[in-house]
This record gives C-alpha cells, structure tokens and sequence, in this order.
C-alpha cells in the first residue's frame, strides 16, 4: 500500500499524461501548417523512437532477438503509429484540433466493440452497451449535418481521425500479445519499425530537403515527440506499473477536456454547440466503457499497490 504523498504523485503524474496526450493534437495542428503530414509523423516517430531507445541502453534492458517478436513490433506500428499518426496528421490540415481530440477519444468504445464482436474475451455489460450507445451517438453529433450536405473534404477527415481511432483500437488488442516484455519494448520496437516505414515515403513524396518549415512548425514538433511520444509514454509505463488499469483507461477520457481546453486557448478555436453536446456523450460513454467496476477493482487488484 503507497503512502498519501506516493499516491498524490502517481495522480498528478496522471493529469501530466492525459495533459500531454491532449496537447499533441494542436501540436500536430501547428506543426502540419508548414511541414507536411507524412514529413511530420516520419519525424515524430523516429525522435520518439530514438529517445525512448536511449533509455532502454540506460536502464539495460535487452532487445528481443524473436524475429516473430520483430514481425508483430511491425504490425502494431501499423496500427498504432503508421496508419492513425499519419490520417489525424492529413486531417488537422483542415480539422480543428479540438474537434480531433473528441473523435479519437472513441478508441475505447471501438476497442470494446472489436473485444465484443472478434475476441470475447470480455463479457458484454448493461453498463458498457449503454456507453457505447453513448459514445457513438456522440460521435455523430460532432460530426453534426456535414454528412448530409455532402461528402466534402472536412467530413473525409473527420471519417479518417475515426479510421485513426479504430487503429488505436487494434492496437489496444494486439498489444496484448506482448505481455512478459518490459513495456518499454513494444513501445520503442514499434515507433523504431514505424519509423523505417515513413521515412522513405517522406522522401519519396515530400522531399523534406527542399521544404522550408517555420520555427512555429518545428518547435511544435519538438514538443510533439518529445514531449507528447516519448515523455509521454515513460509515465504511461510508470502509471501501468503503480496505478494499474487506471492509468491505462483513466487518461482517455480525461485529456478529453483537456485537449479541447488547449485547443481553444492555444488555437483560439471554438465549437459549434452541437460538438459541446457531443463531447458530453463522449466523456460519459469513454467513462462507462472503461471504468473498471468495484467488485472488478477488488478482484483484479486494480487498486493502488
């Protein structure tokens, strides 16, 4: 059992990540300004990818020498860095970042439904089918009417951060079958393999050599690898280590309001008020699908160790 002053620093750290996760989507928005999409997350992932490598060699872990470990380090960057950094990248030239920071925080709600319909292994409860219901009817009303005044370039980037977010919910998954690793492993392992995927493509479409970035852009992308990737992820493994399940469920819906919060001081940005009522369904269904119940908390031993 941690002290009182242990557990005031494990919460704080919390509000740090979910303050941190939040902030990345106007960091992405800031950066996309004058660096293009595929340039950005190539960069992100690489710096993170290093930083988070680094720490590894200090602490003395080991690499995993399995190629079949390497193959699946592979498939999650796909799925948790590739695919979804590069879409919410593409769409934050024309979504407001406040606006991506809502739609993805649905991961919970997909991953639930991929663990309902695909995995079983989770059994399906009043409680969470009414915060998927909530969720998804959030969903809709942050999108609002542009669906049915056509299929405009906005929407299709709305329909991508969701597609970035049903990703994030297949790495959720997968990452299971990572369990008996440090953390830290599947974490640098996947940001490393994403990284020999993007970096390519940049040069190939975006002949970063020849782009002339803001300071605005680059600092922002500074900030984004730094300190919303690698930082970020040292106290989410720090978090799943003393907070247990709390730390992995709590920051989703936390750094919903956080997010939008930053967005619209940093950014100036404001939302239409069918977005306010969306993001209100959107925290409550988050908060429905992952709380972990009492009987849950005292049986797994999700309380503070």
């Amino acid at each position: 059992m941690q002290s009182r002053s242990d557990l005031t620093t494990e919460f704080a750290l919390l509000l740090v990540l979910s303050t941190l996760w939040g902030a990345s989507y106007t960091f992405i928005k800031i950066g996309v300004e004058t660096i293009p999409p595929l340039t950005l997350i190539a960069a992100r992932t690489l710096i993170a990818g290093l930083l988070l490598a680094a720490i590894i060699r200090s602490s003395g872990l080991a690499w995993p020498r399995d190629r079949t470990i390497w193959r699946r380090f592979m498939i999650q960057a796909g799925l948790n860095s590739v695919v979804p950094f590069t879409l919410i990248a593409w769409a934050e030239r024309t979504v407001e970042a406040g606006l991506a920071t809502i739609l993805n925080a649905t991961s919970p709600i997909f991953t639930f439904l991929l663990t309902a319909l695909v995995t079983h292994h989770e059994p399906v409860t009043l409680r969470k089918l009414v915060g998927v219901a909530a969720g998804l009817a959030g969903t809709c009303l942050i999108v609002g009417t542009e669906a049915l005044g056509g299929l405009g370039r906005e929407l299709w980037a709305q329909i991508a951060i969701v597609a970035a977010t049903i990703c994030y919910a297949g790495a959720a998954i997968m990452g299971k079958s990572f369990k008996g690793l440090n953390p830290m492993l599947p974490a640098a392992g996947s940001l490393l393999s994403g990284a020999l995927v993007l970096i390519p493509l940049a040069l190939v479409v975006d002949h970063p050599w020849t782009l002339a970035p803001s300071l605005r852009s680059v600092l922002a992308l500074a900030a984004l690898a730094t300190v919303s990737t690698a930082a970020a992820m040292v106290i989410y493994f720090r978090l799943v280590q003393t907070l247990g399940s709390i730390g992995a469920t709590a920051q989703s819906y936390l750094r919903v309001p956080i997010g939008v919060a930053i967005a619209v001081a940093g950014l100036g940005e404001r939302l239409a008020p069918s977005a306010w009522i969306g993001l209100a369904c959107v925290v409550l269904g988050v908060i429905a699908m992952t709380l972990p119940s009492r009987k849950g908390v005292m049986d797994g031993r999700e309380t503070v160790r």
